[in-house]
């Protein structure tokens, strides 16, 4: 592999500042998992009945059987569950998205007229509340299709969100292909949305949770009692709060299930939740779809950098010259497992440094010999490359002195005799008295740590050069 598609950097050390509507601090967002009636079933024409999600804790699925307490939990989430927080998020004012299993919906027109009523937003879950990982892409791509169909019959207008939950690794890309929605939620990597390019589509993401998430309360090591998860979320939103009142706004989004956080015992810590949020300022609680409107108008898709993405004469023509008159380190460099964490200055550092660092010793001297005397004849003969040129006359090299010139020929003359390569530092760390000093106490050196030192100056000059190209 040579091309790593997973995406490590995201937003990196700068994301950008939301600008969330009304200078709110924060985006929290409900989104209410309507899964009953889409789960597995043989019923439904599935080969077992459903082992995930429940106060089963550890169930197993009964291949050709009905499960029939499985059956009855998650009844309870249709049943009760749902009207309870229906009250909880209405009477707050809240609206909330909905990802609806399009074959839960179609068995739930009460719930569905409620949700409409409410003005929430109804965002698919997928035709059926069943795992994908096994699933081909032309199978996958079938019920997505489907998924949509169903939906616009029930209720009334295709979705324009997505999420899968129980995804394969096809799926964003599926989704994105096949439904053209305003938003996909099937990732959990940031903090805040972000748009990705698929199949030469600008594809806006909204990453979900799974840790602000009602699901652990049926997980191993979850959550054990209300207390827990009122707390959890209490701590993940002072967190996001904070980041917010630093001008870094942020989104948090909490995940529920009609049939978990819908229990007497558990609904009581989601409410003092609502009722925590709503006792302080700059607070916006959207649907998603109004985060990604938002987004498209504040943040629009931009066109990146994308060194992944060259070819190998293009990568080498932009960085053949880092470092100086060794294109060979950019060729090498093309051949590492480059991917979205090397689409930045310090990515195309980190692997021409690789290549550098791992080349002969007599590569590296070649290297070091590549460079040109500092003030020296070339300078004069104005021969430099256009790096060099510009990085000695930003520390006033172009402009010395009859005296000052004749001092850096001396030591130029001094050092190569001695060395056998050109004295390297990187100058625009530096100004003239500096490069001086540096130059006469370096000259005194043992030639092997000089050598060493030479080395890591030209890993530093090749990432001040990339710092201006990218």
């Amino acid at each position: 592999m040579t091309r790593y598609p997973r995406d490590f950097r995201g937003y990196g050390p700068t994301p950008p500042d939301a600008k969330w509507p009304g200078g709110a601090r924060i985006a929290v967002q409900f989104v209410l998992n309507y899964e009953e009636g889409g789960e597995n079933n043989i019923l439904h024409g599935d080969a077992a009945s459903e082992a995930f999600l429940s106060e089963i804790v550890g169930a197993v699925p009964w291949p050709g059987q009905r499960h029939w307490n499985m059956e009855s939990i998650y009844d309870y989430g249709a049943r009760a569950g749902f009207w309870r927080l229906h009250r909880l998020f209405t009477g707050a004012g809240i609206p909330v998205t909905v990802y609806g299993v399009a074959s839960a919906l179609a068995r739930a027109p009460e719930q569905v007229e409620a949700m409409k009523a409410a003005n929430w937003e109804i965002a698919s879950h997928g035709l059926k509340w069943i795992d994908y990982k096994d699933h081909t892409a032309a199978a996958e791509s079938a019920d997505i299709a489907e998924a949509i169909r169903l939906h616009r019959e029930v209720v009334g207008e295709a979705p324009r969100g997505w999420y899968t939950g129980r995804s394969s690794i096809n799926t964003v890309a599926l989704a994105s292909e096949i439904g053209g929605f305003d938003y996909i939620s099937d990732t959990y990597d940031d903090d805040l949305p972000y748009w990705t390019q698929i199949a030469g589509r600008d594809q806006l993401i909204i990453p979900y949770t799974l840790d602000c998430n009602d699901m652990r309360f049926a997980t191993p090591q979850g959550f054990n009692s209300g207390d827990q998860f009122y707390t959890y979320l209490c701590d993940t939103f002072d967190a996001l709060y904070a980041e917010g009142a630093a001008g870094n706004a942020k989104m948090m989004s909490v995940g529920l299930h009609c049939r978990l956080i819908g229990r007497p015992g558990r609904v009581q810590a989601l409410k003092r939740f609502i009722e925590y949020i709503g006792r302080v300022e700059g607070v916006w609680t959207p649907r998603r779809i109004e985060i990604a409107n938002h987004w498209r108008e504040t943040h629009p898709p931009k066109s990146i950098f994308r060194a992944d993405l060259m070819t190998r004469e293009d990568f080498v023509a932009r960085f053949g010259g880092v470092y100086e008159h060794s294109a060979w380190v950019a060729e090498r460099a093309f051949d590492l497992e480059l991917g979205p964490a090397h689409n930045c200055a310090a990515g195309i550092h980190s692997a021409l440094s690789r290549v550098f660092r791992s080349a002969s010793p007599a590569e590296r001297l070649g290297v070091l010999r590549a460079h040109p005397d500092l003030a020296g004849k070339l300078a004069v003969a104005k021969r430099l490359t256009a790096e060099s040129t510009s990085e000695q006359a930003s520390a006033g090299l172009d402009a010395l002195t009859d005296a000052e010139r004749s001092r850096f020929e001396e030591l130029n003359t001094a050092y190569v005799t001695k060395h056998g390569f050109p004295f390297i530092i990187a100058v625009k760390d530096h100004d003239k008295a500096g490069i001086l000093k540096h130059f006469q106490a370096r000259l005194a050196n043992a030639t092997a740590s000089e050598f060493d030192t030479a080395c890591k100056q030209v890993e530093r000059i090749a990432r001040l050069r990339l710092e201006e190209m990218i």
